[in-house]
């Protein structure tokens, strides 16, 4: 059974000759953009919830272990 809730992640934001850059820090590699702020906000939902989805198909079956690192 999957539960759902709601998060709040900090995003950053930055102006472009294009239009706006958004990017979730605390997921590397979670970024959109948009030509308006608005829109930019609205796709990088759409992107941490893209993210999410993939990492549980990849999770899925695969072999946890754990490493030390000095």
């Amino acid at each position: 059974m999957k539960v759902e809730f709601d998060m709040r992640y900090p995003v950053r934001l930055k102006e472009s000759e294009e239009g706006y850059a958004v990017w979730c820090p605390s997921l590397p590699g979670c970024w959109s953009q948009g030509e308006t702020k608005e829109e930019a906000l609205e796709n990088i939902k759409d992107a941490i919830q893209i993210y999410f989805e993939t990492l549980e198909e990849v999770d899925r079956d695969a072999e946890s272990l754990y490493v030390e690192v000095s």
